[in-house]
């Protein structure tokens, strides 16, 4: 009879966690070791069990779920054997059915894909991020995908390619470098055949006719294709196609970003006490940006945030960028600063919001504005985001809402550098490859760690 043996994977992952491995023993002289896809804190495991705090309610429930999990699959395993040939029991064989396991296919009628394919195909794009349920911040990558989709399938219509027409058949590594070149070069097909673009702009601003569209970098490709991908592996799983044209794309697919640039506690508070009294306008703004540094979170959330939120002193909100994968509830403690200018602003704003809001592309500019009047113009280096090149610019040339998080998760990586305490509190999930970024951004860090081997 087959038996299992749990243990744990040497190696730690970057969210800190290591995965728990099997050992199975077919016979006397078979014994393989098999990898779960199950993920856990060193510190919960001891000798093949789990172990549990006595306190945090939170993670207990979250480790019952995972020791649930284990014995789910350590049963499926144990229905392999028993019902499989020794012979057949091979590594190769287990490691796709743990997979299976992790990653089941649905039951599809053929009637039901049939409904399905019978649609067109940029129009399942259209339909997919509300039949997943993703959040608005996805729903919006969706629209840029589907509207590229639309001008790429006009553009091999007008150019007379075929097969013109786009459907998941049609998509190969050739059609995929195609599509890429097309996002590339879409400044120029512009002023070649701007009528692509009146349809379905590039940019979704209202403006009386569609403008050229700015050059886009990699980044911005990378996550296009992202979502093209996961489109495709939807389709897959649901039956609509066998065809996954990225298997041989060879196409860049990681995205690049420099160092968080930041301001520091002195920069910020030198900015909160300037003197502003000569514009009135702008001192609004100020104070905005100002809380916004002290609760870090996206501009998105800052702009529905309304006094409901205000509970014992402190802000508490789901994130909208995840609010349909793991809508976890934020909360951050109020500063007294916080609480002055909420109190400052109370009742203003004629949505009901705790502050009075403006346009969150006059918000940028109103900040651009704030910096330079109150001297914050340090040369800061980036990455272009078109041609990815390092760049020095002046901070205050390329400040924005989003500055304001930065500012909050650098300060405080920098007073406690821990990544999942921050994380808490910025919404940032452990092991996030965005929040992994501030591990690199402090000098006086860097200094404090060489000063140990003095």
């Amino acid at each position: 009879m087959a038996s299992i043996k749990r243990y744990l994977s040497s190696k730690v992952e970057g969210n800190g966690r290591s995965e728990i491995q099997f050992r199975l023993s077919l016979t006397k002289d078979i014994k393989l070791r098999l990898k779960s896809g199950i993920y856990i804190k060193p510190s919960r495991f001891n000798a093949g069990t789990i172990v549990k705090p006595r306190a945090n309610q939170e993670e207990i429930a979250e480790l019952k779920e995972l020791e649930r999990k284990i014995r789910d699959l350590e049963d499926y395993i144990y229905a392999l054997c028993e019902d499989n040939p020794v012979e057949r029991l091979t590594k190769e064989f287990l490691t796709k059915e743990i997979d299976r396991f992790h990653h089941p296919k649905r039951e599809r009628k053929p009637k039901e894909v049939e409904e399905k394919l019978q649609k067109k195909f940029i129009e399942l794009v259209e339909e997919f991020p509300t039949k997943r349920g993703l959040s608005e911040w996805r729903h919006r990558r969706y629209g840029v995908l589907s509207r590229s989709l639309h001008r790429f399938e006009l553009y091999r219509k007008v150019k007379r390619q075929l097969p013109a027409k786009l459907d998941f058949e049609m998509f190969t590594t050739d059609i995929l470098e195609d599509y890429e070149r097309f996002l590339r070069n879409e400044p120029e097909i512009f002023d070649k055949y701007p009528r692509i673009f009146e349809q379905y702009p590039a940019e979704t601003r209202k403006a009386r006719k569609s403008r050229r569209p700015f050059p886009k970098g990699d980044n911005t490709i990378i996550n296009i294709f992202a979502c093209l991908r996961t489109f495709f592996h939807w389709a897959i799983e649901e039956g609509l196609t066998t065809n996954n044209p990225f298997v041989k794309y060879k196409g860049k697919t990681t995205e690049h970003y420099g160092t968080p640039y930041y301001i520091t506690l002195e920069e910020r508070d030198r900015i909160a006490d300037f003197d502003l009294s000569a514009n009135k306008s702008l001192a609004v703004q100020r104070d905005i940006f100002i809380f916004h540094c002290c609760i870090g979170c996206r501009i998105s959330d800052l702009m529905r945030l309304t006094p409901a939120n205000i509970i014992n002193d402190a802000v508490e909100y789901i994130a909208s960028k995840t609010k349909g994968e793991r809508p976890n509830v934020i909360r951050v403690p109020l500063t007294q600063r916080a609480k002055d200018i909420l109190e400052r602003y109370k009742g203003e704003d004629s949505e009901g919001r705790i502050l009075p809001f403006i346009s969150s592309q006059k918000y940028n500019v109103a900040i651009k504005k704030i910096f330079k009047e109150c001297g914050i113009t340090r040369i800061v280096t980036i990455l272009n985001p078109t041609t990815g090149e390092e760049e020095q610019r002046p901070i205050n040339e390329i400040a924005s809402s989003h500055l304001a998080r930065r500012t909050f998760v650098g300060n405080l990586y920098k007073k406690v550098k821990d990544p999942n305490l921050v994380g808490a509190l910025s919404g940032h999930k452990e092991g996030s490859r965005a929040f992994s970024r501030y591990r690199d951004i402090d000098d006086d860090m860097k200094k404090e760690l060489i000063g140990l081997m003095e």
